[in-house]
């Protein structure tokens, strides 16, 4: 794989209907409907608006033969009125469900941690090499005739691997890895190649986006090393809702369309399923421009570690680099020091002033022109100032550089001074190539100073700079590249949005927490309450929380096991009921959804995790 340079992953085309996907196709869009699939009208109504958005595939959950014999209605109605864009039936459980959804749709998904699989229950389970060959055979026995059936009807299937539902099978055998859900998908995967099936998709999600991403990487390397080339669905799963759902899910997915990897998406927000096409379209649009951009000559450096990296070895300077926290630097060029005291910045670069005063905790960076020693003020060098850095006797200097600017003489400079940090810039249709491209020359080089990414826009909407600035930084923050953010957005958003979309990008990236993290599910037909209202009411009780992770999931297909990447869990359990969780663990069974957020604030305050506002 190119690291610097974008070109999109070669993959066979699969059919899907009439909109097929992979091959010379475009990346396509896709969401899901969270109406009843027996509710043929309202089924209907909302895969219409869907389409309307610009979705390309509609999802629908199929819990049962039931629903899945619906969805021949659903089929026909949409059809009737001019939509002829393709259904997928989402199976779970159960594989008799998806033998009979096969003769209706266009494309059925399969989750392998529950084709065959009994549902999960976190035992361990001890097996002999020839017991484990059983279970796959076990598997074989089931998927090979429903391929069979999705043969006869010319039905596409997806292969749907949820980090939330691993079976105990694979848990026990593989562990919580990205190896273990990896080999969840190859289970099935190989059988479809033995059997001379060809119309696969595969995706591998996580509410997690560094277990999402290194999965979703470490999957497309085994499948090259195995001679497939099936097609990506890229997700992030439980994503949430308003600006934490578009950057969590910009961050997961853009990383990996960034590096050429997914043929298809959905942007998963606890929302209204149309309002996801939008923000999937964005995205896509903003990583594709960048096909056929200048050539980046980039360094191979043998001791990066692509599938699996870890955070480059940096010198601390102060409070950046080394083990530091990444950092926020805001930029306010105009004078205007005001900032939202949850989501303050640990740096201002306000140009050539010092700020009559700043926030308490908070330095200022000022032009190195005009740095003459100030109180808690910093220089910043731009590349042609080079010469004047060694005449600097302050202890933190900023050094704006290019890939292109890092020459000889910066290297050489770069070796003697220590206590400079980089500020990465680039002007370049695939900036992240060259912001990879000049820390693995300073790899290459030995240097160990620290590098925080400067990414400039000029965005009117919030939407828009939270998009792209997270699709811009994802693949920096999963190569272990970051050790700050510097946002600098020069359109009509007001700059406290910008610092906290800024800590909202490193939350989302597992490296800096700096509020509560609410992991939700985007509802289907399985969701029995009011999911929107009560993610609003959860967040207006427990958005105060810092560092606390709350799950809030709309039934028991990926619930449980999402849990374990939260600190408490909201689960349906029924129709109007609730199930409260403490990490795995099930505390409260079919509480009244009246009394569920309450109960939870109890849980919370029991286990002594909540603190008054």
């Amino acid at each position: 794989m190119d690291l610097f340079n974008y070109s999109r992953r070669e993959t066979s085309e699969v059919n899907i209907g009439a909109t097929p996907m992979g091959g010379s196709n475009p990346i396509r869009i896709q969401s899901m409907t969270n109406t009843p699939t027996q509710d043929t009208d309202a089924s209907v109504a909302q895969a219409k608006r869907i389409v309307d958005a610009g979705g390309e595939y509609v999802r629908l959950t199929a819990q049962g033969i039931k629903e899945a014999e619906n969805l021949m209605n659903i089929n026909a109605a949409l059809r009737q009125n001019g939509y002829m864009v393709p259904l997928v039936a989402d199976i779970h459980f159960n594989p008799k469900v998806a033998d009979v959804a096969a003769q209706y749709v266009e494309k059925v998904r399969i989750n392998p941690g529950n084709y065959v699989d009994a549902a999960r229950t976190f035992k361990h389970l001890e097996y002999t090499d020839e017991e484990y060959a059983g279970e796959l055979q076990k598997i074989r026995n089931r998927f090979i005739p429903f391929l069979n059936i999705c043969k006869e009807n010319h039905t596409a299937i997806r292969i749907g691997v949820n980090h939330g539902s691993l079976s105990d099978r694979i848990m026990s055998r593989y562990g919580d890895t990205p190896e273990g859900m990896v080999e969840s998908c190859m289970e099935f995967l190989r059988i479809c190649v033995e059997e001379n099936f060809k119309d696969v998709v595969i995706s591998i999600k996580a509410s997690n986006t560094v277990v999402m991403v290194k999965t979703v990487r470490l999957l497309a390397a085994v499948m090259e090393q195995e001679e497939m080339n099936f097609p990506l669905h890229l997700g992030v799963t439980e994503a949430g809702d308003g600006e934490d759902g578009r950057i969590k899910s910009a961050l997961g997915i853009g990383a990996l369309l960034a590096d050429g990897l997914g043929d298809t998406i959905r942007v998963s927000l606890s929302e209204a399923p149309e309002a996801e096409i939008p923000v999937a379209r964005k995205l896509v649009d903003y990583i594709v421009q960048r096909h056929d951009h200048p050539y980046i000559p980039g360094p191979d450096v043998p001791g990066f570690n692509y599938l699996s990296p870890s955070r480059r070895e940096t010198s601390a300077v102060h409070n950046i680099g080394g083990d530091n926290l990444p950092v926020v630097i805001a930029a306010r060029l105009d004078g205007n020091m005001e900032f939202n005291p949850q989501f303050t910045p640990d740096y201002v670069y306000t140009g050539r002033s010092v700020p009559e005063q700043c926030p308490e905790g908070m330095a200022c960076i000022i032009d190195a022109d005009t740095w003459i020693g100030q109180d808690n003020a910093w220089p910043a060098f731009k590349g042609d100032q080079i010469p004047f850095l060694s005449g600097c006797n302050a202890s933190l200097k900023f050094l704006f550089i290019t890939y292109m600017g890092l020459n000889d003489e910066a290297i050489a400079c770069l070796k003697y001074h220590p206590e400079v940090v980089l500020i990465s810039q680039s002007n370049h249709p695939n900036r992240l190539g060259e912001q990879r491209g000049l820390v693995h020359q300073m790899m290459q080089e030995g240097l160990k100073n620290p590098v925080i990414f400067f990414q400039h826009y000029a965005e009117d909407e919030a939407e828009n700079l939270q998009i792209k600035s997270a699709a811009d930084m994802g693949a920096l923050i999963f190569d272990g590249l970051c050790d700050g953010i510097l946002l600098f957005n020069q359109g009509q958003i007001d700059p406290i949005i910008v610092d906290t979309t800024a800590f909202g990008i490193l939350q989302a990236g597992r490296v800096r927490t700096s509020k509560t993290e609410f992991i939700s599910c985007p509802g289907c037909g399985r969701t029995l309450f009011d999911l929107e209202k009560t993610i609003a009411r959860v967040k207006a009780a427990t958005s105060h929380l810092k560092g606390l992770k709350i799950g809030i999931m709309g039934c028991i297909v990926n619930g449980p096991g999402e849990m374990a990447d939260a600190d408490y869990g909201y689960v349906g359990a029924g129709r109007g009921k609730i199930s409260l969780y403490k990490k795995k663990e099930c505390i409260e069974k079919n509480i009244p959804e009246e009394e569920a957020v309450e109960k939870l604030i109890e849980l919370i305050k029991k286990n002594g995790d909540y603190v008054e506002e």
